[in-house]
Order: structure tokens, then sequence, then C-alpha cells
């Protein structure tokens, strides 16, 4: 292992507009390190401390203007495809990623701390397959680097809260008991990111995280929903063999449309999500295991029910809602 340098770091933060970008922003600021975010946008909102540098993250030229000659000493990286489309999952998942790490190692840059997801441990879709190509290509760099594979967000579980205001029904695949997961915020998930600059134990190593236990079912995360919003719960099955039906459509149009091609990947992403629990999972027992799955933090998904009931803070739900 190398020796982590005592904080404050000089870090270069990449994909510092998404929520989990934002998380890593406040928590590195909190920490005291000197923090610089690449944004497309001079608007884009970050904390008070962290330093604006606008470049495309694309543009490989660019990224390398950014780091060459700046000092920092690690570069964390938050960045990840909205979509999950093919296309756009090789582009930013592996693409972006990739001449970033090459911009580091071209300026010296020692430290690489990616954010993943614990999704690829059973990678069945494209944006999967692109992350993995990625965790790969950094674990042979040379430089120190940590992989975090965190399990399911708060705003991924909120996509339902209009719907239950509306007085419509808590949507469940199957009876709500096929997955489980370990939600995490993004200001817990910030924290975490930031220890990875000054812990030891995180250096070189895959690290699947989850927030406090215990593991949520779907099911379970709908009543919590139902109680913060103080209505009595009411659910509604969607059979997963309908999500199966609309793969195959769009998969067979999809051999003469692009368009069609996205939608088929997109379904297969929400069938994934429906039978798949983010959990890690213990390929020599064939199942996910909960109680291996890492735990960090102290905001609950039910606390941030109760917080988006009472208007006390919004979600921005984007491209990656899920139920």
């Amino acid at each position: 292992m190398t020796d982590i340098p005592a904080a404050p770091q000089c870090v270069l933060l990449l994909g510092a507009t998404g929520t989990a970008g934002q998380g890593a922003a406040r928590a590195l600021v909190a920490a005291g390190h000197d923090v610089t975010c690449i944004v497309r946008d001079a608007t884009s909102k970050l904390p008070a401390g962290a330093t604006r540098r606008e470049a495309d993250v694309t543009d490989p030229a660019a990224l390398s203007r950014v780091m060459a000659g700046a000092g920092f000493d690690a570069v964390i990286s938050c960045l990840a495809s909205r979509s999950g489309a093919p296309r756009d999952a090789w582009a930013i998942d592996h693409g972006a990623q990739s001449a970033a790490l090459a911009s580091a190692k071209a300026a010296g840059i020692p430290r690489f701390v990616l954010l993943s997801a614990i999704c690829v441990q059973k990678p069945l879709l494209e944006f999967q397959r692109a992350k993995l190509a990625f965790e790969a290509e950094l674990m042979a760099s040379g430089l120190a680097w940590s992989i975090v594979r965190p399990t399911a967000f708060f705003k991924s579980l909120s996509g339902q809260v209009g719907r239950l205001k509306a007085g419509k029904p808590f949507l469940l695949f199957g009876d709500g008991r096929l997955t489980a997961c370990k939600p995490i915020s993004d200001d817990d998930l910030g924290r975490y990111l930031a220890l990875c600059l000054t812990d030891p134990g995180k250096e070189n190593r895959i690290l699947p995280i989850g927030g406090p236990g215990p593991a949520l079912t779907p099911r379970a995360q709908g009543e919590a929903l139902f109680e913060a919003l103080g209505l009595p719960p009411k659910f509604r099955q969607v059979p997963v063999a309908m999500m199966d039906a609309i793969i195959g459509v769009s998969g067979l149009l999809g051999r003469v449309s692009g368009t069609w091609a996205d939608r088929a990947e997109f379904a297969r992403i929400g069938r994934y999500y429906a039978t798949e629990s983010m959990l890690v999972w213990d390929a020599a027992r064939g199942r996910y295991d909960a109680d291996a799955t890492p735990e960090f933090g102290t905001e609950t998904l039910a606390g941030h029910y109760r917080r988006l009931a009472a208007g006390e803070v919004e979600t921005d739900l984007r491209e990656h809602a899920v139920f």
C-alpha cells in the first residue's frame, strides 16, 4: 500500500452535479479537503468552499488540461451514465472514466476513487459490463485505488411518492418480497467516499456498502412510505411476466430500430431491479446475503420518507427512478 497523506488533500471530483456527487462534494468540503469540481455548466450548484472548473468530461484533452500541473492528490469519480442505454453507458461509465484515468496517470495523480455499483456482481446489462470494464482498467493502472459499490440510493426508491399522494396504490413486482436492499443516503455515501482518501484499509479494495440496516424489501419500503404520508397501505402487484413480454416485443422491434433497442434495454434494466437484490452476492451459495452487506452511516430510508412527506427535502429522480 502507498502512504496516504494526512488531510486536507487536494481532490478533483468528477460527476459533482449528480446527487451522489453532490453528497461527495459536501462531505469532502466538510472534511477540510481542497475540492475542485469539473462541471459543464457555470450555473451548476456546488457547496460553498468547492472550486469549479468548466470542462467536458467526455473530452480527454479538456480533462488533461484540468489535471496537468494542478498537484491533485486524488481523483474521486462519481460519473455515471444517466440512462443506462448501451451507447451512453460505454461513453460515460467506460469511455469518460478511462480518459480521466489516463489523464490522472499522465499528471502524476497517485490515487483514484471510483463510485461504481453493487449490481455489477451479476452483470446482465450493458451499463454493468461497461462499469466492470473500467473497474478492471483501474485495478491494473498502477495507481492506488478504491472501488465503492453502493446499494440502492434513496432517490431511486422515492419514485412513487407522487402516486401515493394522488391516492394510487404502491406498485410491487410479484409479492414485493422478491428483492431487498440496504439503501444509503447521498451524504452517508459521500462521507464514505471521503474516508477512502485517508483510511489505509480502503486502499486497493472493492468496497460494497449499504446504509444502516436491516435490509428492506419493496413491500417494506412501501409500508414506510405510506406511514410517512399518513396513508393506509394500498398495494398493486405487477407480474414479472408482464415485463418479460415487454422485453420480448421491444427486442424484436429493436432489431430494426435503435430507439426500440434502447427501450428493450430499459425494460431489461427495470426487470433486473425488480428481480435482483442490491446486496452482496454469495456466489458459492447462489444467493444474496444481507448479513454480509456492510453498513455505514446513520440516515435511514424511513427518515428520508418522513422528510419528503414534510416537504423538508426534494428528490431529484432524473432517469434512475426504480421501484
